[in-house]
């Protein structure tokens, strides 16, 4: 009862500048609120990153970049890499860039990343968002393959046709521009 007490008088007499000496004096410790407070820290940690998946998920794309953005640069994450790139390829949270789609794919590909691997040699293969150059796509998927990644393996089975992967409503996407 004594420690009850002791405690809500602490908290009712703690005087207003506390918080601006001593810091914020109940932080959120969980949920979304901190992780856009760690992201505007600069903090990329695993916790932090993986949170971006739950951002995508619930539609909030401008922050899901914000979060892998700071993840794949400041982190070396690859799989905030490949996220990147899915939001970008598709004009999530920003402007549809294929350029920049297949930027990132590429860091996280040359840093050994299968999805990344597989990504970035469907772009090979398509010269979306990079120049062309199907048989360095083609051997950028087979080290995803080799990696394990079902969905290589997949295309690999498939004779590398791109419909295996790809559904049709995308083709309008990876047409030639001229």
């Amino acid at each position: 009862m004594r420690i009850t007490i002791l405690a809500i008088c602490t908290v009712i007499a703690t005087p207003a500048w506390a918080e601006e000496d001593l810091g914020t004096l109940n932080p959120p410790e969980m949920g979304m609120d901190r992780v856009i407070d760690n992201i505007r820290r600069g903090q990329a940690d695993m916790t932090t990153c993986a949170s971006g998946y739950h951002f995508t998920k619930k539609g909030d794309h401008a922050d899901a970049r914000e979060i892998f953005r700071l993840c794949a640069e400041k982190g070396g994450y690859t799989a905030a890499m490949t996220w990147m790139g899915q939001l970008q390829n598709n004009g999530l949270g920003g402007d549809y860039d294929p350029d920049a789609a297949a930027e990132w794919d590429r860091r996280a590909a040359e840093a050994g990343d299968p999805v990344g691997q597989f990504n970035y040699g469907l772009a090979l293969i398509r010269g979306h968002g990079v120049a062309r150059d199907e048989a360095a796509g083609r051997a950028m998927v087979d080290r995803a393959a080799k990696a394990g990644l079902p969905v290589a393996r997949r295309l690999q089975g498939a004779g590398y046709d791109l419909d295996e992967v790809t559904p049709d409503a995308d083709n309008w996407k990876y047409a030639p521009l001229f």
